[in-house]
């Protein structure tokens, strides 16, 4: 081969095997490397064996900023108050839920949204603000907001568009507030007619049905910036018993969970769900010793092991009848966490919320919950705080009128 071919040659190879090649750098410079921007909502992923940005603001939080973001709590009153200051500014709670008691007129329900996120603006993350808003008999919207009909009534027109398009009201009249998560939709199956708790907040009795249109309910809400929470895990269609009161308790198989129950839960999962609520039901063939919000069988053994959820688990509300009849709220929110949840909901009780942040930090201190168990929370929580750009930014004011046009074209009949 003469000098010519040979050159041709090792150009040839040069350009086939190693494309960088005939890119020039000065000593000490590197190459950059083309970054693909993320789609909207995508939470960029660090090179393996590098720190994430939020991995760096854990490593610069203190311990009560931590444990201060695995509690949503709930505040007394509608206007803001000097409980609500303390709690925000001393505790560095991860969320507010908004209550039926704490909603008057609109214009004062955007007062109060508005002075809890100013009274948070010097914590370093901020929070959520949540609500139970399903539509039907559980909503907490003023009376001048219209209301989606219920679960059972969407569940009877059994149209996916119809339940996508309701999920989309349901993100639009809360973006109006100022909230940001939302504890819907129910992906309880009415699997059993004198359940006295769920019955008509279901979208049905077949677990496929109820599957179909929760998740198209999820995903409105989801495209249009509210955190959709689904609940309430592992299923709440089966018992006899309002878990507001006391504790239930299911003679259920996981067979038979798998089979009902679990449908509309695997598939959510499955079709990208990124928080999921617990009940408080005890099942003794999974658990004998704790309801389903304090088990680790159930939390971590059959929700993140088995049907691989990664993303927040929050409990239901630890002062309702069903924890409280047997356990104090701190010791409630202490096993609980213990047992894989990221979210400790305690709506009532100010005492109950000031020592529930205690208990957590003292079962930190001694080794009851290890600081790299806490921080795999925390990065949970602050990695869907930024999937959904939360922030405290304030809403001036409702557009009634608008929302109402919303509701007119809806397609509910």
């Amino acid at each position: 081969m003469n000098r010519d071919y040979k050159f041709i040659f090792l150009v040839v190879c040069c350009i086939l095997l190693m494309p960088g090649c005939f890119l020039s750098k000065q000593k000490g410079e590197t190459i950059p490397t083309m970054i693909i921007p993320p789609e909207k909502g995508e939470v960029v992923k660090s090179p393996k064996g590098t720190t994430s940005p939020i991995d760096e603001m854990i490593g610069k939080m203190t311990l009560e900023e931590k444990v201060g973001q695995l509690l949503v709590i709930g505040v007394e009153g509608t206007s803001y108050s000097g409980e609500m200051d303390n709690i925000i500014h001393n505790y560095h709670v991860g969320g507010i839920i908004i209550m039926g008691k704490n909603v008057s007129t609109t214009p004062k329900l955007v007062h109060l949204i508005n002075d809890i996120k100013k009274a948070n603006e010097p914590n370093k993350n901020p929070l959520f603000l949540s609500v139970d808003e399903e539509g039907g008999r559980v909503s907490r919207l003023p009376a001048d907001i219209p209301r989606l009909p219920t679960g059972a009534q969407i569940g009877k027109l059994n149209d996916e568009s119809v339940s996508y398009r309701a999920g989309t009201y349901l993100a639009e009249v809360l973006n109006e507030f100022g909230y940001n998560m939302n504890f819907a939709p129910v992906l309880d199956v009415n699997s059993n007619p004198t359940n006295p708790v769920i019955g008509d907040r279901s979208f049905g009795s077949d677990p496929y049905q109820v599957a179909k249109l929760g998740i198209s309910t999820m995903h409105g809400m989801m495209d249009n910036g509210i955190i959709p929470v689904v609940k309430h895990f592992p299923g709440h269609g089966d018992t006899v018993v309002d878990s507001h009161k006391s504790l239930p308790k299911v003679e259920t198989t996981l067979e038979e969970l798998r089979n009902v129950e679990l449908v509309p839960f695997q598939k959510a999962i499955e079709e990208g769900a990124d928080a999921v609520m617990v009940a408080h039901i005890l099942f003794p063939a999974l658990d004998p010793d704790y309801p389903s919000s304090m088990s680790k069988a159930i939390i971590t053994g059959l929700l993140r092991n088995q049907m691989q959820f990664e993303g927040v688990i929050i409990t239901d509300d630890l002062t309702m009848g069903a924890i409280e009849n047997d356990y104090t709220i701190p010791e409630a929110a202490v096993q609980s966490f213990i047992a894989g949840s990221d979210l400790l909901l305690v709506v009532r009780n100010y005492e109950g919320q000031i020592n529930t942040f205690k208990a957590l930090k003292k079962a930190i201190a001694t080794g009851e919950i290890t600081e790299e168990r806490l921080n795999e929370s925390v990065k949970r929580i602050l990695t869907l705080k930024e999937k959904y750009s939360v922030s405290d930014e304030a809403h001036e004011k409702v557009d009634v009128d608008k929302v109402k046009e919303m509701y007119d074209k809806l397609p509910l009949k």
